[in-house]
């Protein structure tokens, strides 16, 4: 998604929540600084691994486990929302990318990273110390940001993790992805988290 079309729905997000944008931005400028070098994977590296692929797309609910039974996923590209990680590992399963902007379990994420998942890796204004304290152990680093991106990264749209996937699924051309571990009546969150869902939900339906 071009950033001027991402921009008026960015802003709801802002509005809606009370985030920073100049923290967002700061964020932003923080992880670009950070990638240099080696740790930093090209953009066509990823867009080869989705481009013209099922992909199977793993959001991080209680039911991640019992969907991921309902599916063959060798057949697919996986691609894994942050926490949803872990899932994945127990059932060993190494995801193919994980979308992460690192507040889940990262020592798994960095387990998955070196056997050899891309990590597409997201700042925002509260999580500048996860990335000054993570990043520096990733390799094969996407870096993606909230706001307009600065050199180096990108912003495929989305808000969360989940929703973030499904919009880069699409923009790097995958041929069709297959949601699993996302619910998004889930009662046994936080009235945050739920607002977050209710974006999310918003967000994803937009490619039905």
């Amino acid at each position: 998604m071009e950033y001027d079309k991402w921009e008026p729905i960015y802003k709801k997000i802002v509005e809606d929540f009370g985030f920073s944008e100049d923290a967002d931005a700061d964020a932003a400028q923080l992880l670009s600084n950070l990638l240099i070098g080696p740790v930093k994977a090209d953009l066509n590296d990823l867009t080869d691994v989705i481009k013209g692929k099922d992909t199977l797309i793993c959001g991080n609910a209680p039911t991640l486990k019992k969907d991921l039974e309902q599916v063959n996923p060798s057949d697919h590209v996986i691609i894994a929302a942050d926490g949803a990680t872990s899932v994945l590992l127990e059932q060993g399963l190494i995801p193919d990318v994980i979308v992460t902007d690192l507040d889940g379990d990262v020592e798994k994420e960095i387990e998955a990273n070196k056997k050899g998942a891309l990590m597409v890796v997201h700042a925002h204004g509260d999580n500048t110390g996860k990335i000054l304290s993570f990043v520096p152990l990733l390799t094969n680093i996407i870096g993606t940001s909230q706001t307009k991106p600065p050199h180096g990264l990108y912003n495929f749209g989305g808000f969360t993790d989940g929703d973030r996937c499904v919009f880069m699924a699409h923009q790097l051309g995958a041929t069709s992805m297959t949601l699993v571990g996302f619910d998004f009546d889930d009662d046994n969150v936080d009235e945050i988290k739920k607002k977050k869902l209710n974006w999310a939900r918003r967000l994803i339906e937009g490619f039905a």
